[in-house]
């Protein structure tokens, strides 16, 4: 599987990318008096999809290990029943 076949691995790449692209563009056109505040706040909104993502991959392989033991289970029924 190639690491750009998961959908929520993009979005954090592209999310933290786009992050670091803000912050240096706000030091760039803003200088670094200027800059800091906003800067913080690009950091913590990054930080902020880090988390909404990482909660997303869990309950992703939650509820693949939930389908899983459902199939095991049906499978074991259908072997008890044979």
């Amino acid at each position: 599987m190639g690491m750009f076949n998961n959908r929520l691995r993009l979005w954090a790449i592209v999310s933290q990318a786009l992050g670091f692209m803000v912050i240096f563009w706000l030091e760039t056109y803003l200088g670094r008096g200027q800059a800091g505040a906003w800067q913080l706040g690009v950091l913590l909104l990054m930080l902020a999809a880090a988390l909404l993502i990482a909660v997303l991959k869990r309950y992703q392989q939650r509820k693949a290990m939930r389908l899983a033991e459902q199939r095991s289970a049906l499978l074991r029924e259908e072997a008890a029943d044979d």
